[in-house]
């Protein structure tokens, strides 16, 4: 076997020229897979990352009527919906991959939340309990968090996120001023803001909705100080945070059929649903997958055109090598022999065509990102796959030449001129 490989070495060393043109064929093919595979990689992971962000792998379990998220605004709370105890909240935490759990009531009000003449409109208030902020990565900004004390007390405090503070105040300090939510007047005490700021790369309208809708400006409150502004025992949700991004979906199930064993519901459309954005993130990427397939086969006929001409240099090798051949057959070297040498001189040609469209492809790849600012990712398995389908190819079609050479008539062989 390695003599096979030192002698395919230098039959490809002595027609340089030639075997660089077979390999052409290969080099291109590979190297336009490789390039479409980490462009799709590379744009999925951004899609990913534009609907999740930068790993908070948190889910919303909400109430949902049908498709649509519940709206206590218009239809009030819901008969059979019981509130979320502690012995429930016990059972979401032991969830598979469940790191934390958090209540909260939310609303987005139109024209409830006030700082003098300044309304948040389209803004959202949200009532939480003391873990929702360490639940969703929140830290504080400025100012302090909600202690123990505003929940005995029923304490009218409120904290903002940079948004909501930028639309009230336009960048006046809020640490101390007071706004209304409901006419009813909170103090603000703090800013929150991500542990992790993740700024998306939008390239549609259609990812520029998608992200707006999860980035208006929030005012929060304590969940005891909920029913001075709306109504008592409303139906709660819950936001949970796992220790994978692929965990999302399952969890994020396996939470909303949790809840829904305890609801006593007469409407049977009600039911708590998981918002499930990596979910909708696979949605998108499926939208293209049928272009990247087609894109993918394109390429591949290069391979076959490319394996057509390794076909056709082996036999001229073949043509050039008969009186070696006849001269070895004469001397005893059997046709299994024969048929592994020309068959390891093919495999090794269009592997090193393989290795080189790899190459290629990456440089290619990030050509294409520098230009086009498309983000790439290298696949590692499909790199190696591909040098090994290049090692398949020289295979299949070095079958032939490789047939005939061991089929030759040793006598007719050495008589060749």
């Amino acid at each position: 076997m390695f003599e096979n490989i030192r002698l395919s070495f230098q039959g490809i060393w002595s027609h340089k020229m030639r075997s660089f043109l077979t390999m052409l064929g290969i080099i291109i093919g590979i190297a336009a897979i490789i390039a479409i595979v980490s462009t799709i990689k590379g744009t999925n992971e951004q899609i990913k990352q534009n609907l999740i962000g930068s790993g908070d792998n948190t889910v919303e379990v909400s109430l949902y009527q049908s498709d649509w998220e519940y709206d206590m605004s218009y239809n009030g709370a819901p008969e059979g919906v019981p509130l979320i105890e502690e012995a429930m909240m016990k059972q979401i935490r032991e969830i598979d991959d469940v790191q934390n759990v958090s209540r909260y009531v939310t609303r987005q009000d139109y024209g409830g939340v006030y700082y003098l003449n300044t309304a948040l409109s389209g803004g959202y208030v949200r009532g939480i309990d003391d873990s929702y902020f360490a639940t969703c990565n929140y830290i504080m900004q400025r100012g302090r968090g909600f202690v123990e004390k505003d929940y005995t007390d029923f304490n009218k405090v409120a904290i903002l996120d940079n948004n909501s503070a930028y639309s009230l105040f336009q960048g006046e300090d809020p640490l101390g001023k007071v706004i209304e939510i409901h006419q009813e007047p909170f103090t603000v005490v703090g800013i929150v803001t991500k542990k992790k700021v993740f700024e998306p790369v939008i390239n549609s309208i259609d990812e520029y909705y998608t992200y707006a809708e999860n980035s208006a400006g929030t005012v929060y409150i304590p969940d005891a100080a909920w029913p001075i502004c709306y109504q008592f025992d409303e139906p709660q949700n819950v936001v949970i945070r796992v220790g994978m991004t692929d965990s999302m979906t399952t969890a994020g199930k396996a939470c909303a059929d949790l809840l829904n064993q305890y609801l006593n519901v007469t409407d049977d459309t009600i039911s708590y649903k998981a918002t499930d954005l990596l979910e909708q993130a696979q949605q998108i990427q499926e939208l293209g997958s049928s272009t990247n397939t087609m894109l993918i086969w394109i390429a591949g006929i290069s391979l076959i055109v490319g394996g057509i001409g390794v076909m056709n240099i082996m036999l001229v090798s073949v043509t050039e090598r008969t009186q070696e051949i006849g001269l070895k057959k004469a001397i005893g070297a059997r046709k299994s022999k024969i048929l592994g040498q020309f068959l390891t001189e093919a495999a090794v040609l269009t592997s090193m065509g393989g290795l080189i469209g790899v190459i290629v492809g990456i440089v290619l790849a990030e050509l294409i990102s520098y230009i086009t600012t498309t983000p790439v990712a290298i696949s590692a398995p499909a790199a190696v796959g591909a040098v090994a389908f290049s090692m398949i190819i020289g295979v299949v079609f070095g079958v032939f030449p490789s047939y005939k050479a061991a089929n030759l008539n040793p006598i007719d062989a050495l008589r060749h001129e």
